[in-house]
């Protein structure tokens, strides 16, 4: 689900996923259901008015794996 060609413009975290929400960077947005709630309803409200592409990914762990890391991650965004 991320590209070889996305990954340099990939970032993992809250922070950095709400930066980019608010800079209207983000291309995809990446959330793992597991993740607090108030996290994950946030970030996708945001994402839905910024029309950025949201997938949700079933674990934490699944989405750290998926962005290379060796922790779970709550979301990650590619800029655009």
């Amino acid at each position: 689900m991320i590209g070889e060609a996305e990954r340099s413009k990939l970032q993992v975290g809250y922070k950095q996923t709400i930066r980019a929400l608010n800079e209207n960077n983000a291309f995809k947005v990446f959330i793992a259901e597991d993740c607090d709630s108030h996290l994950k309803n946030g970030i996708a409200d945001i994402a839905e008015k910024t029309d950025s592409q949201i997938f949700f990914i079933p674990t934490m762990k699944e989405l750290g794996n998926m962005c290379g890391i060796d922790v779970g991650a709550s979301c990650a965004v590619i800029l655009k």
